[in-house]
């Protein structure tokens, strides 16, 4: 019996192993959905909407085939149709029963083109644009002939863009692919069931065949039956025997020598046969424990096959009895302002053009390009480059800038605008180089199709504190440059520190800034008289004289509100210094000054020489009515210009 049940077992094992296997072969189901998008008439560019890519549930997938380097990027659906505005592309979209529809969508025409003008517009250069590294995307990433983006969760109101660089047709062949759940919870326990059950078989074959090697021991063969006596009738027997049963109580005679030899041979026989049984059935015994350790050793694979059954098994492959992910804890809810614009950059885009532009400056610097470093410098921050290149192009011992640091981002506010220009206040450190101080910078963006340039960029004082501000991810508003609701509108806040500058205690202003502005505007005047104590020691002091004059440059104030009703406030100053002889017959020599001589050209003046420094200054500005004063965040001062005075 216990062979029918091991036979049982195993059959059971093997259907169970069977099944197991067949559910992650045979009757898997395919593990993603993919739909084709159909492109009818090229264009430059595809558009797909963010919904296309959100029609089915779960991560998406974008495969796209081409020619070449195929370019892919998402970012806000409003902000590329901006992008595209000037060009045609292919716009990809779904309809109310859940189809793809494709429209084409031409360039419109700008109002320049509609009333005849000459052409150069940016539609001129959109036929040509390339989309790569614009700033204006949220991520992008290309690749040679196919493009996979997997495990994308695009959300509300972004969309993917697909091109090639913007001359020639975008790639025809999109396709859209969704995971499908092709989990067989059950394939792993049959398998494993499979395994133990045969297991179970093995150990009923053993037995069995044990209990069928007991039952065979060695046995002597007995005697045959013994025939059915009958009653002897005396009568007929020969008078000896006769007389012999009559007469049983006479002793026997002894058996003669040779009968009794006889019968001691045979009784020694069957004491031999007996011992030869008992050894015999010893050796049967060691016969026997040997094949059992061979069966015994038959388990071992059994135990190794269920083991990798269970070990080849995925997660897919057995039943999910919860949710083993931690369940998120809630977190303080922030309510945006109701018809609130989106922040201009996320803080990872934000990171990256920051990253870009430190490298873009590094890569000027280096080849000391100023047409490189116009691509991300504008306004003061531009004026301020184009002059260090220039002294170094002479002075080639002159110190380079410094670097960005881009290893830690402490503040990264952006505009919350849905228009242009936009702007991002960015507040960034060095986390391996303590002498590295902070920068903030203030960079803008002037319309889509530009990249964001530094206007502003300033080093801020250990001592400075910086205010506190809304998150990156909310955004903020501009302050207008005469807005009342600030201790000191942005628009008069330069003249403002220049008044404290050249007035000192006497300004009307000066008990509104606090003491690193004072100090500052202190150094600026220890600096000047240092220029005048320079001439008299020359023994100049009498045939020249030295005028000083602080003024805010034709560079508009940059004002970013702060949770307090304040405002951050980038400005940027010139401070000038005019040397002129007092007299026709008097020259102003330069002297040991190499930067006069560099920027000029030229050793000596007759008629004087105009020095220009530049400040770039960042103050955090009370809102109107605070008790709070004026703070000096950042200041960076570099050398603007040197002219001869004709």
């Amino acid at each position: 019996m216990r062979f029918v049940w091991a036979v049982v077992a195993f059959v059971l094992a093997a259907v169970l192993i069977g099944a197991g296997i067949a559910q992650r072969t045979l009757f898997i189901g395919p593990d993603s959905q993919q739909t084709q998008v159909e492109i009818d008439e090229p264009a430059p560019f595809v558009l797909l909407d963010g919904d296309v890519l959100r029609t089915n549930p779960g991560a998406q997938t974008l495969i796209v085939r081409g020619e070449g380097d195929v370019f892919g990027s998402y970012g806000r659906t409003a902000d590329m149709e901006a992008w595209l505005a000037d060009s045609d592309y292919n716009h990809v979209t779904v309809d109310d029963d859940g189809e793809f529809v494709v429209e084409h969508v031409p360039a419109q025409e700008s109002s320049d083109q509609a009333e005849g003008g000459d052409g150069d517009t940016p539609t001129d250069e959109a036929a040509g644009r390339d989309p790569r590294g614009s700033d204006l995307w949220l991520d992008s990433f290309d690749k040679e002939n196919r493009l996979v983006a997997d495990n994308m969760q695009l959300p509300e109101g972004t969309s993917m863009l697909i091109a090639y660089d913007g001359t020639q047709d975008a790639p025809d062949d999109i396709v859209v692919s969704w995971p499908l759940d092709n989990s067989t919870p059950w394939a792993g326990p049959l398998m494993v069931g499979g395994g133990i059950v045969l297991l179970i078989g093995l150990i009923l074959y053993v037995l069995a065949i044990r209990h069928q090697r007991r039952g065979r021991g060695p046995r002597r063969k007995g005697p045959g039956p013994l025939p059915v006596t009958e009653p002897i009738d005396v009568a007929v027997l020969p008078p000896e025997e006769r007389a012999a049963i009559e007469a049983p109580d006479e002793k026997p005679e002894a058996p003669a020598p040779a009968e009794r030899d006889r019968a001691r041979d045979t009784e020694i026989e069957d004491a031999e046969i007996v011992d030869d049984a008992k050894g015999s059935d010893s050796k049967n015994a060691m016969r026997a424990v040997r094949p059992a350790q061979r069966r015994r050793l038959l388990v071992i694979p059994a135990l190794g096959l269920t083991a990798l059954l269970a070990a080849g098994c995925s997660a897919e492959s057995w039943p999910q009895l919860g949710d083993v992910s931690a369940s998120p804890s809630p977190s303080p809810t922030v309510i945006a302002p109701e018809n609130q614009k989106p922040p201009a950059v996320t803080e990872a885009q934000a990171k990256r053009i920051l990253q870009t532009v430190s490298d873009t400056l590094i890569e000027a610097d280096t080849a000391l390009d100023a047409d490189l470093a116009a691509t991300r410098l504008d306004g003061p921050a531009l004026a301020a480059r184009t002059t260090e290149y220039a002294l170094r192009t002479k002075l080639p011992d002159t110190a380079p800038p410094s670097a960005i640091p881009t290893d830690d981002f402490e503040v990264v506010l952006p505009e919350a605008t849905d228009r242009w220009p936009r702007t991002v206040l960015m507040l960034s450190k060095s986390t391996g180089d303590d002498t590295v101080p902070p920068v903030l910078l203030m960079m803008t963006q002037a319309d889509p199709w530009s990249n964001y340039k530094v206007s502003n960029m300033a080093e801020m004082s250990a001592d400075a504190v910086f205010p506190d501000v809304a998150a990156a991810w909310l955004g903020t508003s501009l302050v207008p440059s005469d807005s009342a609701f600030l201790t000191v509108p942005p628009a008069e806040l330069a003249p403002a520190f220049a008044d404290v500058v050249d007035t000192g205690e006497s300004s009307e202003f000066y008990g509104l800034f606090d003491d690193l502005s004072l100090n500052l505007a202190q150094s600026i005047k220890d600096s000047r008289q240092a220029v005048v104590q320079g001439l008299a020691d020359k023994g100049a002091s009498k045939t020249s004289k030295a005028a000083f004059d602080m003024a805010p440059t034709t560079a508009e104030p940059i004002s970013m509100t702060t949770l307090d009703s304040g405002a951050i406030v980038a400005i940027s100053m010139t401070d000038t210094e005019t040397v002129t002889p007092t007299g026709s017959d008097v020259v102003i020599r330069f002297g040991d000054n190499a930067q006069a001589k560099a920027l000029t050209g030229a050793t000596e003046s007759a008629k004087g020489v105009e020095t220009t420094y530049e400040f770039q200054l960042f103050f955090s500005v009370p809102a109107q009515g605070s008790t709070e004063q004026i703070r000096l965040l950042a200041v960076h001062q570099d050398l603007l210009s040197v002219k001869v005075i004709k």
